[in-house]
């Protein structure tokens, strides 16, 4: 996934974002949209059209690499846009978001005097501050352009902010910190990221990606407690169901840390109860060899 598409994924599922890099309240109604203005080779990926003609268009742009042609392509987009759809807005207003000053084209000729006005807000994201004074919206922003070093700290910081925060759609908040740090950690499992993020086995059960995981699992558990002809059955086989897919995920993780498993370690962990395979996914993180897997089996038979 490129960085533009997780910040466009951040504007569609939190459009105040924008205005909090403005440091303005957000208006209401407003809709994130990407625009193909016909008859060009022009798409617009990042508009926020007002709810009424009497608004504000803001166009945004998401800049991560140099381009010595950017705002010469950026306001001939602009500029055709404005005149296609003039009778759906009142003003304008553009946004370009680079990771650094470093990134921004030099020679602004013949365009400086748009580049310097009051429509254009050039935002420069290692230069908006502390991740804790941010705005939540912010903070994610800055989160993609951190040190890989620093990002898990970072991550789990906003995490729990957003745990503790009274924020909209902490749900999507919560997906988009895990789809920033798997862009960054690429040999990372969801799972893990989650639980480096400190969710809790609870929590992580919680999440789309358990969902997403045990759909399957759980749909043949069902189909089976459907032919059966007692409650006590179906809930009996729904139960060895849930316990087999945590298994599967577990055997899952450590075959992509260390490869193909001995057939004896693994029917040792086919064979461990609910509560213990549900250890092993809070411990499996901090193994570095199959000898700590097996001596963790040892100590919990």
């Amino acid at each position: 996934m490129r960085r533009d598409s997780l910040f466009y994924q951040l504007f569609a599922q939190l459009p105040q974002t924008l205005f909090d890099l403005l440091g303005i309240d957000t208006p209401q109604g407003y809709r994130f949209d990407s625009v193909e203005l016909k008859q060009t080779a022009f798409r617009i990926d990042g508009v926020f059209v007002p709810p009424d003609p009497s608004g504000t268009v803001y166009f945004c742009e998401v800049q991560f690499q140099r381009d010595t042609t950017f705002y010469e392509r950026f306001f001939a987009e602009i500029f055709l846009y404005l005149r296609l759809y003039r009778q759906t807005f009142s003003d304008w207003q553009a946004v370009v978001i680079y990771p650094n000053r470093q990134v921004e084209q030099v020679s602004f000729e013949p365009y400086e005097v748009l580049v310097n006005s009051h429509r254009l807000h050039r935002v420069y994201l290692n230069e908006l501050g502390s991740l804790e004074a941010l705005p939540l919206s912010l903070a994610l922003m800055q989160l993609t352009v951190l040190p890989e070093a620093e990002m898990p700290t970072a991550a789990r910081l906003l995490a729990e902010r957003t745990r503790t925060e009274a924020v909209p759609r902490p749900e999507a908040i919560m997906e988009l910190i895990t789809t920033i740090v798997l862009y960054k950690f690429t040999e990372l499992s969801r799972e893990e990221v989650l639980r480096m993020l400190g969710f809790t086995t609870e929590e992580l059960k919680r999440t789309r990606f358990y969902r997403d995981v045990y759909a399957e699992a759980r749909e043949e558990v069902y189909a089976e407690a459907r032919e059966e002809a007692y409650a006590e059955v179906r809930e009996e086989v729904l139960q060895q169901g849930l316990q087999q897919g945590e298994t599967l995920v577990v055997l899952r993780q450590l075959r992509r840390r260390f490869g193909d498993l001995p057939t004896s370690l693994e029917e040792r962990i086919r064979q461990l109860s609910s509560p213990q395979i549900e250890a092993l996914a809070e411990a499996l993180l901090d193994f570095t060899t199959l000898e700590q897997v097996s001596a963790w089996l040892e100590r919990s038979s």
